[in-house]
């Protein structure tokens, strides 16, 4: 039986990724590392992955995690906006991709009592 998908597109969720990275404005930002939480929303048709039960017709996700890994471990950046863009700009070159949400978030140093600052961005292949 085939189902056809209604509406929105389907969603890939990639929740709590921690990695290490130096950015932030303050130049101990980028002296030390600090924890980074991403968070990833990748849209894309998953109907032919759910017929065929084939890797290579679905979002592999663990290529979109290593997307978001090899920014927060690179180059040294001042805001999470410009993570959060570089994150987005690498998972929709990946094969399937429609739209991405990145949520990149981080403790501040010096600012207490604050859970966490974060930037959320949606972006769609052009």
């Amino acid at each position: 039986m085939y189902f056809q998908t209604i509406g929105a597109m389907d969603r890939i969720e990639l929740r709590g990724m921690s990695f290490q990275g130096r950015h932030g404005v303050r130049p101990a930002e980028h002296e030390q590392a600090q924890e980074f939480k991403v968070d990833l929303d990748i849209e894309a048709d998953l109907g032919p992955a759910g017929r065929s039960d084939n890797l290579a017709d679905t979002v592999d996700y663990t290529r979109a995690r290593a997307a978001a890994k090899e920014v927060i471990e690179g180059k040294s950046m001042d805001l999470l906006e410009s993570l959060a863009a570089a994150i987005a700009e690498r998972v929709l070159s990946l094969p399937r991709v429609e739209a991405v949400s990145v949520r990149v978030a981080k403790r501040p140093a010096g600012m207490q009592p604050i859970e966490a600052a974060a930037v959320r961005i949606e972006r769609t292949r052009a």
